[in-house]
């Protein structure tokens, strides 16, 4: 039983919070699909990345955008829901932890590095799309997203232990 108290105590009541702490596989499937949804999304961000750096130029980009984006968008299908089913489960523990409030801004910190990509670099890919290098804002954008997903990752592995 949960002695948190306010939202994070409401929510640790909740029918799922109470599920996902008393079925002995319902934690573990989520936990699972969480990791195979961020697998495929961050999979699919560092192969883009790469590909904004440089690797495997002879590919063009639009190319890989129009394969690449709709996979990490799909991923999110199990990423959130199973990120706030395990939350639910121990809201308290996870709002008071500041490993998990690490992991929250870098997720945000993530997003906003993708939407201001594809709000200014991604506009002028035609210009650069195969066999040129990407302008220098895009290839910030790929280092970011390269140290910020798997930092994303060191996190929730971290929360087990913090």
């Amino acid at each position: 039983m949960s002695h948190a108290t306010g939202w994070t105590g409401w929510l640790e009541g909740t029918a799922l919070a109470v599920a996902m702490r008393q079925w002995a596989w319902l934690y573990p499937i989520t936990e699972i699909a969480h990791i195979v949804g961020f697998a495929v999304l961050v999979g699919a961000a560092i192969m883009f990345d790469l590909r904004l750096l440089g690797v495997s130029s002879q590919l063009p980009v639009i190319g890989m955008a129009r394969h690449l984006l709709p996979w990490a968008r799909a991923s999110l299908v199990l990423v959130i829901p199973s990120g706030l089913m395990m939350f639910t489960a121990h809201a308290d523990e996870f709002a008071g932890n500041p490993v998990f409030r690490l992991k929250l801004a870098l997720i945000a910190t993530a997003g906003l590095n993708a939407a201001v990509f594809h709000q200014w670099s991604f506009g002028s890919v035609a210009r650069w799309d195969r066999e040129v290098g990407a302008p220098w804002p895009a290839k910030v954008s790929a280092v970011l997203s390269l140290v910020l997903w798997p930092s994303v990752i060191s996190c929730g592995r971290l929360l087990a232990y913090f």
